[in-house]
């Protein structure tokens, strides 16, 4: 056995009524609770990114491509995508689903109530695999070939409005020249909890859609691209813009919903500066704990300098000491972090209000790499932290150490 290793575990042993056992079991605690809370807030704060992109994915692609117009209106001008320039976007790597779809304001008329929405038209090619978890009622429209399909999906912010249910028939108005109606039935209802999206989108046939504006078979209002990789967005973006038209334009979804983004950002910058602080505390006691340990061993210290061990030897008894520390708290407020997260994420067991939070449920991801980046990053600072306090062996005098003994 390690000869410092053994000194350093007969202290411990021998200590337990002594102060600098106190302020051990302290350290523990505290880099405990740091490591509980640092952990936690990673896969809470992911958890919660990953719910709020995969709403908003679920409803709108991460690339959207439509016609050049200077009308900012919902409604795009129609276009027909070239099926050359379609299979050289969809052979781009990071693409990983291509749909059509069209946006038509119309108003929304109940037997009580009226309300200005906008009908997103899809077709069979639409993602129902992303948006299909959205649905709390009903399901998704049924496509026709021959004609368009009757039915359409509502959110349940609207229906509440409106007093609807899934089967309830209702008329869409079109405000265009000339005005038309259409008699519609409710499919499904679904609920993102992002009010940008609840308060104004309708889904319906895209085949709706060309027939009150004339478009033929095969015009569309956008393309709507997903990619594989988000992170690789803007790179796969710009290789969709060098195979488009000169008189198209490309929208992402980080600028189409810039707000919340921006307000994702946010969060990762809060705990940033979380983690940071949690880093600093704990660090400050560890220094404390070794510097309290330190003066209450001054004469074995000297004593040890008197037998002619050198200060690097005995550093590494207290070393020992502070490995003991960081180790213990860092490994239980891990497992104890990752179980509750793992609780969560499997039960669901801590609600939240959706109407503020868009989710009823506080959301869990276990981002690996984050979570073992913080516990590298914690080893390295803590490593270096514990040489600041056992500097002071070497300003300890062997002969007035034992004296004062």
């Amino acid at each position: 056995m390690n000869l410092y290793y053994f000194i350093s575990s007969r202290i411990q042993k021998n200590d337990r009524q002594s102060f600098s056992s106190l302020v051990h079991r302290i350290a523990v605690i505290i880099i405990f609770l740091g490591f509980l809370l640092s952990i936690t807030s990673l896969c809470i704060l992911d958890g919660f990114k990953t719910k709020i992109r995969q709403k908003i994915f679920s409803f709108g692609a991460h690339i959207h491509l439509t016609k050049y117009d200077i009308d900012k209106s919902y409604e795009e001008s129609p276009f027909v995508i070239d099926s050359t320039v379609l299979d050289s976007i969809k052979a781009i790597a990071n693409i990983e689903h291509v749909q059509g779809v069209s946006h038509k304001p119309c108003l929304l008329k109940s037997s009580t109530e009226i309300q200005g929405v906008i009908l997103k038209g899809v077709g069979p090619d639409f993602d129902l695999n992303r948006f299909k978890e959205n649905i709390i009622e009903g399901s998704f429209i049924t496509f026709n070939d021959s004609t368009y399909s009757k039915q359409i999906v509502v959110s349940d912010k609207i229906a509440r409005k409106l007093t609807l249910k899934v089967g309830d028939s209702l008329l869409l108005y079109f405000v265009q020249n000339p005005p038309r109606f259409r008699k519609v039935s409710i499919s499904g209802i679904y609920q993102t909890g992002l009010e940008e999206l609840d308060e104004v989108f309708i889904i319906g046939d895209i085949k709706l859609n060309r027939t009150l504006s004339a478009w033929s078979p095969a015009e569309i209002g956008g393309l709507e691209m997903y990619v594989k990789d988000f992170n690789q967005l803007d790179s796969t973006a710009n290789q969709v813009y060098q195979r488009m038209d000169y008189d198209m334009q490309i929208q992402l979804i980080t600028d189409k919903y810039l707000q919340i983004f921006d307000w994702l950002n946010l969060l990762n910058r809060n705990v940033s500066i979380f983690l940071v602080l949690i880093m600093g505390v704990s660090s400050f006691v560890i220094i404390a704990t070794i510097i309290v340990m330190v003066m209450e061993r001054t004469p074995m210290i000297g004593l040890l300098k008197a037998f002619g061990t050198t200060n690097k030897k005995i550093s590494r008894i207290f070393l020992w000491n502070g490995f003991r520390i960081i180790l213990i708290g860092m490994l239980s407020g891990n497992i104890v972090a990752l179980g509750l997260c793992a609780l969560q994420y499997y039960t669901g067991i801590v609600p939240l209000d959706a109407e503020n939070y868009f989710m009823n449920s506080v959301p869990i991801a276990f981002p690996w790499f984050a979570i073992a980046a913080v516990n590298i990053g914690a080893v390295f600072i803590f490593i270096l932290i514990l040489i600041l306090p056992v500097r002071f062996i070497s300003r300890v005098s062997p002969v007035k150490a034992i004296k004062f003994n």
